[in-house]
């Protein structure tokens, strides 16, 4: 595959919600070449940049074939980088945390076979989504005061450079939680709004400050952003009580334990595993830790560290069932639920010597009904075009084993001194690169599809059923999933690469959406590349519900509106498609026609949706979705809509539609 990457930071991440940077491990056996691999296309016009313990001779090759750095906007912004002590960066693409080096694995990386966490856990062969692509790193975030640091500058500069280095798709792990800044000063928003000029697909992550509701990030309608999903794999962990009494956690502890077991109310004034309130009567010494998350409201990472400060072999970590997600936190740690914590909880008050015995973790694969949204996915709508639906998608982003920086422990605490080539890390950073790897595989297939076109693909092809054959379920909460967890659904790679039909945009559609945000022609201007066939004139009325986009979102519905799609028929050439309608609780949906007839002649058939509501209702989105079907392709647009209508304005209606 002659397909290129550029391959960004992985920021803003689950472990201890902190920014990383990035750039890449080229040892890794991820990204070596295999041995039939062809020779570097000609297209490509890239290079790799010399710089700290980073040789170009020896660094890049025919898989790894472009690697750069930018620092100038950095040390303009925030001041030379650290080069000594735990912040010390490598001043090169050279990636020190582990971060990059997993996204970039992730997304492409060559097949690796006989790897696993800590050699035991997740055991097999791993791949990245297009193991055959090239791959090109461009570094743009530093470390700097404990977490990422990014100037606008050199993010425009590296998406301007990969563009012209003539990648395909570029994979941007990045991003900042709302308030969002308008699109037209955001470097993020210009650099992809230039690659899709050019015909670059770019993918963002949606950000990880879920469950709540409306912050989720980079949610310009020229890029693809993805939310994360779990997958269906465990790692399930046996604890057994001193009164025999027996629950299944999760963690991944490589050894058995038997030892005493302790509630933190013995150790903690208040209970809640905080160093700071540690009642500095006793140690942990020889002891296994009981600690709810849901006292002080702290982290098992958190936890973990103080539990070890204190002397303490291990931990047990109670969590709300919709959150529970295992981590290497250093110290061995078992995740509950609450209602399992509990149970040990009153075990360890009724008894004179409470013990415990946890046995080794275990890998299991298809026991848990999957994928599920992770709880800290970042939620819909977006606050700033909430008639665009985002996320857009969904795809794999807890606990992916990928390559790893092996100078970086699988933690990133200070402490931790292990030293690993794979790890497990979580986050919509890791859910991000699993979609840019299934873009260039379908624009491996289809090389003449716009980035619009495969986004659609990928959106009416997704799906929301689990393999318990339920609904999605979104953790963090006790509901089904919905458009504004899990976007138009979780991602299905084969279905994607031929979709039946797709809905297409172009950057005059884009330019458009702009106006209808109200941006003036000199603010438009800043985003575009200058062409003469782009006309940025504003001039008449434009709402943003009028792009062509594969969901429709309408956050203020007062009266009857018909909304328009146009569709292009990218299967057999003659082709017949009818349609159905889940309507959203109380709304009446009309599409017209309600068939589609295509042909050789006739490829791009525009349909309409009549939108009325039915019901008085004010700050509520209610879901249903549309399904054009030809037998064999079902093509599904999610349609989202809020009613503020009052109880008055409801009857009159009723009374006219009865008439």
């Amino acid at each position: 595959m002659s397909l290129h990457f550029a391959l960004k930071l992985s920021q803003n991440e689950l472990k201890r919600k902190k920014k990383f940077p990035a750039g890449i491990w080229p040892e890794s056996e991820s990204f070596q070449p295999e041995p039939n691999l062809g020779p570097i296309p000609s297209t490509w016009r890239g290079r790799c940049v010399a710089g700290e313990e980073f040789n170009p001779a020896t660094a890049c090759n025919r898989k790894l074939v472009g690697a750069r750095y930018y620092l100038a906007g950095f040390e303009r912004e925030y001041g030379p980088l650290n080069a000594t002590g735990s912040e010390a960066e490598f001043r090169s693409p050279r990636d020190r945390l582990g971060h990059g080096t997993h996204t970039a694995s992730t997304a492409a990386g060559s097949p690796s076979i006989n790897v696993s966490y800590l050699g035991n856990l997740a055991a097999g062969t791993a791949r990245g989504g297009a193991p055959r692509a090239r791959l090109a790193v461009y570094k743009v975030c530093w470390f700097k005061d404990m977490q990422g640091r990014c100037s606008d500058a050199d993010i425009l500069a590296a998406f301007d450079d990969a563009i012209a280095d003539g990648v395909g798709v570029i994979s941007a792990s990045l991003g900042a939680p709302p308030p969002l800044m308008p699109f037209f000063q955001s470097s993020i928003d210009i650099g992809a709004f230039h690659a899709s000029q050019v015909g670059v697909s770019v993918v963002f992550s949606a950000g990880n400050d879920g469950p709540e509701t409306g912050v989720v990030q980079n949610v310009s309608p020229w890029v693809i952003t993805v939310a994360a999903g779990t997958i269906d794999r465990g790692f399930p962990t046996m604890i057994v009580l001193g009164n025999n009494a027996s629950f299944v956690g999760e963690g991944f502890l490589d050894r058995e334990m038997k030892m005493k077991l302790i509630d933190s109310g013995k150790l903690f004034d208040d209970g809640s595993c905080s160093f700071e309130k540690w009642n500095r009567r006793r140690l942990a010494t020889g002891k296994i830790v009981l600690c709810f998350a849901s006292i002080g409201e702290i982290s098992s990472t958190g936890a973990a560290v103080t539990i070890l400060a204190i002397n303490g072999s291990g931990m047990i970590f109670t969590e709300p069932m919709t959150k529970e997600t295992p981590q290497d936190d250093f110290l061995p740690t078992v995740h509950v639920n609450l209602y399992e914590g509990t149970k040990i909880l009153h075990y360890i008050q009724s008894s004179n010597d409470p013990t415990v015995q946890i046995l080794p973790t275990k890998t299991t694969i298809g026991h848990l009904p999957a994928p599920s949204v992770a709880h800290f996915s970042s939620r819909g709508p977006s606050s700033i075009s909430p008639n665009i639906l985002k996320p857009d998608i969904t795809a794999p982003g807890v606990n992916i084993l990928a390559a790893w920086s092996p100078i970086s422990s699988p933690t990133l605490l200070p402490f931790d001194k292990r030293s690993i080539n794979w790890n497990f890390d979580s986050g919509t950073s890791m859910a991000c690169p699993h979609i840019s790897g299934i873009v260039a595989l379908i624009k491996s297939v289809h090389p003449n599809w716009s980035p619009a076109a495969i986004k659609s693909a990928l959106m009416t092809t997704a799906y929301s059923i689990d393999t318990s054959s339920d609904i999605v379920a979104a953790r963090g909460t006790v509901k089904p999933s919905d458009s504004f967890d899990i976007g138009a659904g979780h991602v299905n790679p084969l279905k994607a690469t031929d979709p039946g039909l797709i809905h297409d945009m172009e950057t005059q559609d884009y330019v458009m959406f702009l106006c209808s945000l109200g941006y003036q022609e000199r603010q438009i201007k800043k985003m575009i590349l200058p062409s003469q066939m782009i006309n940025i004139s504003c001039h008449g009325n434009h709402s943003d519900i009028d792009l062509n986009y594969p969901a429709i979102t309408i956050s203020d519905l007062r009266s009857t509106m018909t909304i328009r799609r146009t569709v292009r028929n990218v299967g057999q050439a003659n082709a017949i498609y009818f349609v159905s309608v889940i309507n959203p609780q109380g709304v009446h949906v009309m599409i017209w026609p309600n068939y589609l007839v295509f042909s050789k002649q006739r490829k791009k058939i525009t349909y309409y949706v009549t939108i009325t509501p039915l019901k008085s209702s004010q700050g509520r989105y209610d879901f249903g979705e549309i399904v054009w079907f030809d037998g064999y392709h079902h093509v599904k647009t999610p349609l989202i809509v809020q009613i503020n209508k009052s109880k008055d304005e409801t009857v009159n209606l009723a009374t006219h539609s009865s008439t």
